[in-house]
């Protein structure tokens, strides 16, 4: 059974209204020690994120603008008086939520394998990622942090489940874990038998590595790249 997002989200979540305001925010991430809140709308529904990120632009606009010594061309004033939703001269200048929150809210579900979490944290940089029912409610929230929880997984309850998907009451082959880190030792009658079974082992959540020490009596794989080849 694959880990999801239920097995290690968080379900007690920090969240704030779209019209809480930049206090209110800066309170939220300061009080609970985190770098982000989901933005809900009045049914619950999440419709953006709030990072300290966002809550520095003003900072960092303050300090390029307003500096003694600094002024910014024309252009750039311009778009810092029109402003552009989403721009950091935008979020400079929010007061609320909603004007402050990156939109729409990379989001998912309690179902999702957490290796496609990760994947997801990782293709849009970010750091957490709300959860969501079927409707876009929140349900909770995961982490980075949250996802490292599958490799504390007790070392008995891998070298079951290795054992388990590699069939080993018919291979009978010699497993092994120590820290996450499987070894297969053993031999088995066809090659393409000891690929599959390391490539099962890896797929198992928690493991670290796999350590491939088997043999085999037919080469098949030689064998099928030769009559392919010769094709």
């Amino acid at each position: 059974m694959r880990t999801t997002v239920q097995d290690v989200m968080t379900t007690d979540v920090s969240a704030v209204n779209a019209g809480a305001s930049f206090h209110t925010v800066a309170e939220q991430l300061i009080n609970r020690g985190v770098s982000g809140v989901p933005v809900l709308d009045d049914d619950n529904r999440v419709v953006g994120v709030v990072s300290e990120a966002d809550l520095l632009a003003k900072q960092e606009f303050k300090q390029s603008y307003y500096g003694d010594s600094y002024l910014p061309p024309l252009r750039a004033r311009i778009r810092h008086t029109v402003g552009s939703e989403g721009s950091g001269f935008y979020k400079a200048l929010g007061e609320t939520a909603g004007e402050l929150m990156t939109s729409p809210a990379r989001t998912t579900t309690p179902d999702t394998p957490v290796v496609l979490a990760a994947r997801q944290m990782d293709k849009y940089g970010v750091k957490r990622l709300p959860v969501v029912d079927s409707d876009g409610r929140l349900v909770g929230i995961v982490s980075r942090r949250d996802l490292i929880k599958v490799f504390l997984r007790p070392d008995t309850d891998i070298d079951n489940q290795v054992r388990e998907a590699i069939h080993n009451d018919v291979l009978k082959l010699e497993v092994t874990v120590a820290d996450g880190t499987v070894t297969l030792s053993g031999t088995v009658p066809e090659h393409s038998q000891a690929i599959a079974a390391v490539r099962l082992a890896e797929s198992i959540d928690g493991v670290v590595a796999v350590h491939d020490k088997l043999g085999w009596k037919h080469d098949d794989v030689v064998a099928n790249l030769t009559m392919w080849g010769g094709a």
